[in-house]
């Protein structure tokens, strides 16, 4: 599946990593520092929700054109550039007073994320060879989670101090990282770097790639939007949780929220050395499935604490099944996307999950104007566990048609080669076999916050 092949390039992995860190902590740092003031100021649910939907709509609608940007238009060069206009939007940000311009600049970010994150998702499998891909997910996945600790963190102290101008200010100098990422980056896309990866490949996989003729990885998308539209909404509601009906103070919630983050750190690393283990595809959709569940039910569980303390060891354990999920899911992606059509991949997956997220922030935002913050958190973990129940059929035979077509895949090569000796077990490569036209191979890969956004953050 077209990973390098001269050994795994480590201080690319790092360097990528620390950046996309820092970076995520200062939009980690903003968001919550505009949340924070948007509440102080007596701001509605739906206020609160048209402000995220801002910094979300961008990357569900651009995906089909920033997906292809990520696999035509060299790394280096989409890095750079959108790095100095991030960087200088939210320095405008920082000084922006007026409600439709904020939100106006918001959706202008929004436009450079939905160009970088596919961009630096689809660096990584480049970066190291198949069998190191799990190692290089956890360390990106670290990064970014140890940046979206700060982050909220960093926002409670700050705001209550200063208010948002200086985190906001920041957050304009963590975009400087992608430059820097970007020029100093060994490991290049796009383009013609990415058809010459594997000579005579890559411009027809890209072309022949389609999302909808992959069964395993559709369920995926499907399912994980579907329980993201269920829990999104606590993104919303979460704030009037812990500073209204528990009475905790911003600190309070910027600690409640970095636990979240915490837990992810252990549970990327956990699945990552699942990950490597498991051959067969259809085991890494079954963990998708597994992790969300543990997300739903944790929420499920929070609406009934009496304290915002006692979201924190909730939050751990739902951070450490949503840093699963991101692992599962983005090692499923690498493994059955052809390198030349990457880029796309993680832009249509990105928008699945920002599109979950844009229809729970909606739900969210409305519920709210008529029902207090406890049963709507119960309902979003209730209806949630109820989604994941309902897709199992879905995915248990989504996973048994493409063990068939494996199977089939490696009975008809083995025939072939070794003149009708039958022989061979259905393996991840066999399904990537059959997926882009006999490129064997599996490969994985991490969002690392890079991909995939954790769903219910």
């Amino acid at each position: 599946m077209s990973f390098t092949t001269d050994g795994s390039r480590w201080s690319d992995v790092w360097l990528a990593a620390v950046a996309r860190g820092t970076s995520i902590c200062g939009d980690f740092l903003a968001a919550t520092a505009l949340a924070l003031a948007l509440q102080a100021t007596g701001a509605s649910g739906l206020a609160v929700s048209g402000l995220l939907l801002a910094a979300t709509l961008p990357l569900v609608v651009l995906a089909p054109v920033t997906g292809r940007l990520a696999d035509r238009v060299d790394s280096r060069t989409l890095l750079v550039a959108v790095g100095f206009g991030q960087a200088t939007v939210c320095a405008l940000l920082a000084f922006a007073d007026h409600p439709a311009l904020i939100i106006g600049l918001v959706a202008l970010l929004a436009c450079g994320l939905a160009v970088t994150q596919p961009c630096l998702a689809a660096l990584l499998p480049t970066m190291v060879r198949p069998a190191d891909l799990p190692r290089a997910s956890a360390i990106s996945q670290t990064a970014s989670s140890l940046g979206a600790l700060g982050g909220p963190v960093l926002a409670g102290l700050l705001v209550g101090q200063f208010g948002t101008r200086v985190p906001l200010l920041i957050d304009a100098a963590s975009y400087l990282a992608l430059v820097a990422v970007g020029l100093l980056l060994k490991t290049r896309r796009g383009g013609r770097r990415t058809v010459a990866v594997v000579p005579g490949t890559g411009a027809g996989q890209a072309q022949a790639w389609r999302l909808r003729r992959d069964p395993l990885l559709l369920v995926v998308v499907l399912s994980t939007a579907a329980v993201i539209t269920a829990v999104g909404g606590l993104n919303v509601i979460e704030v009037f949780f812990i500073r209204e009906t528990l009475g905790g103070s911003p600190t309070t919630y910027g600690l409640v929220g970095a636990a979240w983050m915490a837990g992810m750190m252990p549970g990327s690393w956990l699945c990552a050395r699942l990950a490597r283990r498991l051959t067969d595809d259809g085991a890494l959709v079954y963990g998708v499935l597994a992790t969300l569940g543990g997300i739903c039910l944790m929420v499920l569980v929070a609406a009934a604490v009496p304290t915002a303390a006692l979201l924190v060891p909730l939050w751990l354990v739902a951070g450490a099944a949503n840093g699963g999920e991101n692992v599962f899911a983005n090692v499923l992606t690498a493994r059955r996307v052809p390198e030349a059509a990457r880029g796309r991949a993680y832009a249509a997956y990105g928008a699945a999950v920002q599109g979950g997220s844009m229809g729970g922030y909606l739900i969210g935002g409305a519920l709210l104007a008529v029902l207090s913050p406890r049963p709507l958190i119960a309902a979003a973990g209730a209806v949630g566990l109820l989604v994941v129940a309902a897709i199992v059929p879905a995915v248990v035979r989504s996973v048994r048609r493409a063990r068939s077509v494996a199977t089939a895949t490696a009975t008809a090569t083995d025939g072939d080669a070794d003149g009708g000796r039958v022989g061979g077990v259905a393996v991840a490569g066999s399904v990537v076999a059959e997926q882009t036209g006999g490129q064997g191979g599996g490969g994985r890969a991490a969002d690392a916050g890079l991909a995939t956004p954790s769903p219910a953050r």
